[in-house]
Order: C-alpha cells, then sequence, then structure tokens
C-alpha cells in the first residue's frame, strides 16, 4: 500500500510516467505502428472536423490532428511502463540534467547555434533530390504562412519539439540505448542506437524532402541526448530549427529563391558551410568532455524508490 502512495505522486510527471518502459527495436517498431494508427483516427477526426464544420480553418485541423496522432503511442507507452515498474524491472529516467563540466546555459546557446549550422550543411542535400510535388509543396507552404502564424507555431515549434522528442529521444533512443534482453547481456553500441533513432526520426516524416534534413539533424539530436541525457536540450534545437524554418519561410527573398544559392554566391556558401561544420565541431568538443554515467549514456537508472 505504501508503495503506491509514493508512486502516484509521479502519475502528473509525464516524462517520469513513461520512464520504466524501455524499449528495444521490436519496441520500437511497435511504438511506430501505434503511430500509425494514431495517425489514422487523427486523419479521421481532421476530415469529420473539415466536412462538418463550415469554414474551418484547415490549419486548426492540422493542428488537432497532429497532436491526436501522439495520443494513442502515450497512452500504450504510460500502461507498459507502469507494467514494467510492478515487476520491479530497472527503468531509466527519459528526462536529466548532465551538463556537467560545460554548463546548461552554454550547451544550450551552443546546441541552438549548431543546429542553425546544421541547416546550412544540409542545402546542398536538398539540391539532389527531385522536384518536390505541388500537393506536398502547398501543405508545407500552409504550415508555414503567416496568415496562420499563431496556430503554425503553436503546431511546429511548441507541440513537434515535444511529441517527437518525447518518441524519438525520450523512448526510442533511450531504449536502444539501455535495453537488454538479459541482465547480463550487453546493450545495443551507442553509434548504431543514434543512427536508427536518426532513421526512425526521419521515416515518421513521411517524405524525403523533410526526411533527409531530419536524420541528418537526428545524429546531432541522438549524440547530445546520449551525452547529457536531457530533452529540454533536444526539445529546445527542435524547436530552434522549426522556428527558424518559419521565419525563413515568411521572408519575401526566401519565398522567391528555390535554395540558399539563389540568395548568396557559391564562394559565400562555402565560407559558411566551413563555419558551420566548425560549430558542430566545437559542440561535439564540449559534450565529449561529460563524463558518461554508463555504455548506455548518461540516462539515470531508476527503480522503485525512484518512484516516490
Amino acid at each position: 500500500m505504501t508503495f503506491f502512495k509514493k508512486s502516484s505522486r509521479k502519475n502528473y510527471d509525464i516524462f517520469s510516467g513513461h520512464s520504466w518502459y524501455v524499449p528495444g527495436v521490436g519496441g520500437m517498431f511497435f511504438l511506430l505502428g501505434m503511430l500509425l494508427v494514431g495517425a489514422l483516427i487523427s486523419n479521421i477526426v481532421s476530415l469529420v472536423l473539415l466536412a462538418t464544420i463550415p469554414q474551418f480553418p484547415q490549419s486548426h485541423a492540422v493542428m488537432i490532428g497532429y497532436v491526436l496522432m501522439f495520443i494513442l503511442p502515450m497512452i500504450v507507452s504510460r500502461s507498459n511502463s507502469n507494467r514494467e515498474l510492478m515487476s520491479g524491472n530497472v527503468g531509466y529516467a527519459l528526462d536529466n540534467n548532465n551538463f556537467k563540466p560545460v554548463g546548461g546555459i552554454a550547451l544550450a546557446a551552443m546546441c541552438m547555434v549548431a543546429t542553425i549550422a546544421c541547416q546550412v550543411i544540409v542545402e546542398p542535400l536538398m539540391q539532389l533530390l527531385p522536384q518536390m510535388p505541388e500537393s506536398l509543396k502547398k501543405l508545407l507552404e500552409n504550415m508555414t504562412d503567416s496568415d496562420n502564424l499563431l496556430v503554425n507555431f503553436l503546431t511546429l515549434s511548441i507541440f513537434a519539439p515535444f511529441f517527437e522528442e518525447w518518441l524519438c529521444r525520450g523512448m526510442v533512443l533511450r531504449g536502444l540505448l539501455n535495453y537488454r534482453r538479459r541482465k547480463d547481456s550487453e546493450p545495443m553500441k551507442p553509434v548504431w542506437a543514434i543512427i536508427i533513432s536518426a532513421a526512425f526520426f526521419a521515416v515518421i516524416h513521411m517524405n524525403p524532402w523533410q526526411a533527409v534534413p531530419a536524420f541528418l539533424i537526428g545524429l546531432l539530436l541522438g549524440y547530445v541526448y546520449y551525452r547529457t541525457g536531457s530533452l529540454k536540450l533536444t526539445m529546445l534545437m527542435h524547436f530552434t530549427n522549426n522556428t527558424l524554418s518559419i521565419a525563413l519561410s515568411n521572408l519575401d527573398s526566401f519565398k522567391e529563391a528555390g535554395s540558399i544559392f539563389d540568395l548568396v554566391p557559391v564562394w559565400a556558401y562555402s565560407m559558411l558551410a566551413v563555419a558551420s561544420v566548425a560549430v558542430i565541431v566545437l559542440l561535439v568538443k564540449a559534450l565529449s568532455k561529460i563524463e558518461l554515467r554508463s555504455k548506455g549514456g548518461n540516462c539515470e537508472e531508476l527503480s522503485q524508490e525512484n518512484a516516490i
């Protein structure tokens, strides 16, 4: 009875509520399946809203559908976490503060600049992709236009960083880094865990024009999470990336440009790309100074006593 009283205090903490579910590769695909089912449900709800309520804003339907898509995976994850906790298994905290000796504020600033640097570096790769279909192009433009700026900001800059980081770093990467089939077995190597979680991050975007940059920035997000265990940092980086995209999409010069090469000469971009690589290297060096708790990175191991 005492245990239930202690653990109930955590029921209102959304991160702690998922800490004891540590999915491996199978669990990752299970969560992906739940996300796809959630996407189907959310699309039905969005279509019903648009069909039954006259002049219902499409941007509002997209925002509602986006949030609903993650509800099912979160419910299932929470249920699995509670079951693992009741079984006395070990959990791993989704959000940690392993910033020493660099410091949280300094890391936050470096991560934000490195996120912008990633956008610069990925630009040449985007030029190798085929022309984006007009339907997708129009959808993405509607999600960033100034006519629905507040709703688009909430969807892309608030909800997307929260839900996608919870899933891709908090659940998938944390699980891959710490999952063990047996108590005496070794977890997946961190480099593979980071690559697989970045690929998962790319896949859930459902199209190559978003998947390519998502994979590359997912590698950086994964390494940041591996070294710090901090979802706050990765959410901040995700927020920076998406907010910058909204801001640039509403500048007239960027609207008319097909790529960054229409705005700056190749030599100027080359210098900017070199500086961007240097920024990312500096961040990686700073992160490498953080001592690791275990081979699985810096996610704090939890026991039943931590459920207080």
